[in-house]
């Protein structure tokens, strides 16, 4: 059907157009924390170690927030779809509020979370230098989540390059800064790990302004006033934006502590098998931002449709979105089983550790499908708002299937580390079915 095939096209086009930028700023926002890495590490094993502990007790929090605040992404789609310019204002006024109430409980959180690091046994040397690093870094969450939810307002609007910009330029500073509050320049003196998350916080804070100031004389924002004054947050514009958010955000913090959760369980495997996992999951997380930033487009362009009162053109350019994540990650797929050995060396030369890896890089090739197919479908479902009944997907997926499932297998069956991964693959696939099927049935009847 060639109108049908011109429509897969024009909107693989638009899909690619929209989700380039948005890939490119996710890898250069992970840039930011391997770089604090790799400086934490030139200084000290236990430097490195404290911000390590610090961004393993943190990023699940900062996370969910942000994914909470990617509320606005399908509200704003679909108020530009119906026209409603008004709305689109008043729905940024309302996402600072949103941004100031998670930043509260999440700024006291992240300074006492040396009361879990010392719950679960973390070394005593360890804790007062990722505390420092935490409550350095607590400074910048105001900015960062005012940050996130510009860049989601943007996207929500197909504005996708501006966030990339900013993210490349942050990267560049993030190093300058790093170099200056870690090791000691420009009359500041050198405070170790801890100078990384002041430096973290002067970028965020960077970051926000040069975001808000563009919004602020981007022209084509300028009809939807979204500066004007405000008495405050508005319930029903309000409990649309927890609806949403929350569970989204929720969603998010389950896959991660699945995968978290993982990797405390392969420490307690061996040494070599904790460095293969970390190894491993570091390639399969970097591939991951391809369809991550393809599924935040799909958000945009489902809403879009949504907005214009089109379900089948919603359904349309959900599947499409879908089936490019697919396609994609059936590439990388083929990479991961076609040059393992090329890509583990980059990360080590110790033998048993690259064979470990070789095996995991197999596992990691085999749910690239799924990765995608789930988290393209779980994009389309928001882009209609749907993201309740996901998360309880997400639950039943990765921690009633796909946890015990590697519990299983790794642990108690003593399969060890492809074991505790063969869970991943079962999470991943069950909510990549579910995610598709709902997504199908939601839009199946225009």
């Amino acid at each position: 059907m060639p109108a049908t095939s011109s429509k897969i096209k024009k909107e693989s086009s638009v899909l690619l157009k929209l989700g380039g930028p948005i890939i490119a700023t996710q890898l250069m926002r992970m840039g930011l924390n391997f770089t604090d890495t790799v400086m934490a590490g030139n200084l000290s094993a236990l430097d490195l170690a404290g911000v390590a502990i610090g961004n393993a007790m943190y990023l699940p929090l900062s996370i969910f927030c942000m994914a909470t605040l990617i509320a606005i992404n399908p509200i704003v789609s679909e108020h530009l779809g119906a026209r409603r310019f008004k709305e689109i204002g008043t729905s940024a006024r309302q996402m600072f509020w949103l941004v100031l109430l998670l930043t509260i409980p999440t700024f006291f959180l992240t300074r006492n979370l040396d009361i879990i690091m010392n719950l679960v046994g973390v070394t005593s040397e360890i804790v007062p230098i990722a505390t420092d690093y935490l409550k350095a870094i607590s400074w910048g969450l105001l900015p960062l989540f005012a940050y996130a939810g510009v860049r989601y307002f943007s996207e929500g609007l197909s504005v996708t390059k501006p966030a990339m910009y900013i993210a490349a330029i942050s990267l560049v500073l993030n190093v300058g800064a790093n170099y200056i509050f870690m090791y000691g320049g420009l009359g500041i003196t050198g405070m170790g790990a801890v100078g990384a998350g002041y430096a973290t916080s002067l970028i965020n804070l960077f970051a926000a302004i040069i975001f808000i100031g563009f919004m602020m004389r981007f022209k084509p924002f300028k009809r939807f006033d979204i500066f004007a004054r405000t008495k405050g947050p508005d319930p029903k514009i309000f409990s649309e934006f927890l609806r949403v958010g929350i569970p989204n955000g929720a969603s998010t913090a389950m896959e991660i502590l699945l995968f978290a959760s993982v990797s405390v369980l392969m420490g307690t495997l061996s040494v070599e098998a904790s460095a293969s996992h970390q190894i491993a999951i570091n390639v399969a997380a970097t591939l991951f931002m391809i369809p991550f930033g393809l599924s935040m487009a799909i958000t945009q362009r489902v809403g879009f449709s949504i907005g214009q009162g089109s379900l089948s053109n919603a359904r349309l350019r959900g599947f499409v979105g879908i089936a490019m994540c697919g396609s994609i990650m059936t590439l990388t797929a083929i990479m991961l089983f076609s040059i393992p050995e090329t890509i583990i060396s980059i990360y080590t030369d110790d033998p048993l550790v690259s064979k470990m890896s070789v095996s995991l890089l197999f596992m990691a090739g085999l749910f690239q499908i799924s990765d995608g197919l789930q988290v393209g479908g779980f994009g389309a479902l928001r882009g209609l708002k749907d993201t309740r009944r996901p998360m309880i997907v997400n639950f039943i997926a990765y921690w009633l299937i796909g946890f015990p499932i590697g519990y299983y297998l790794g642990i108690i069956s003593d399969f060890g580390p492809e074991g505790l991964w063969v869970g991943l693959i079962s999470g991943l696939s069950v909510a990549a079915v579910l995610h598709n099927f709902r997504f199908h049935r939601l839009t199946v009847g225009d």
